[in-house]
C-alpha cells in the first residue's frame, strides 16, 4: 500500500462534507482511530471523544453517538470513495456509508458485511 500519509490535498480541503457513515457497535472512537493510524493515517483528538483521521485523500471526524455506534463525516476523493469502504470491510467492520455530491445528492452508497439498515 503506498504511503498516503500527510494532509488533506489541496483540491478537497474546499469541499464541503461529502461522506458519512455509522460504525455499528463501536461505542468508542479511540480504538477506530488507532485502526487508522496503524496505516499510516493521522489521528488527533478532536474532542472529549472524538478523533480526526485523515490521509491525502480523506478526512474524517469519528465521534460517538449515543448507544453502540461511531458516526463518521468528513471529506473523501470521491473517486476513492469505494477504497475507504473496502479499508472499513478491512477493519471488519459493520457500518453504513454514504457519498454525496456538491447538491448534496447521493452519490453512491456502501455497508459492512451484515450492515444495518
Amino acid at each position: 500500500m503506498p504511503d498516503e500519509s500527510g494532509d488533506l490535498a489541496p483540491e478537497w480541503t474546499k469541499l464541503s462534507n461529502n461522506v458519512c457513515g455509522v460504525l455499528h457497535g463501536h461505542r468508542d472512537a479511540a480504538p477506530m482511530a488507532e485502526r487508522f493510524e496503524r496505516l499510516g493515517w493521522r489521528s488527533r483528538s478532536s474532542s472529549w471523544y472524538g478523533y480526526e483521521v485523515g490521509t491525502t485523500w480523506c478526512e474524517v471526524e469519528l465521534e460517538p453517538a449515543d448507544g453502540q455506534d461511531v458516526l463518521l463525516n468528513g471529506v473523501v476523493d470521491p473517486s476513492r470513495f469505494d477504497d475507504l469502504a473496502a479499508l472499513l470491510d478491512r477493519f471488519g467492520l459493520t457500518y453504513t456509508l454514504e457519498l454525496y455530491d456538491e447538491d448534496v445528492n447521493l452519490r453512491a452508497s456502501a455497508g459492512g458485511p451484515e450492515s444495518i439498515g
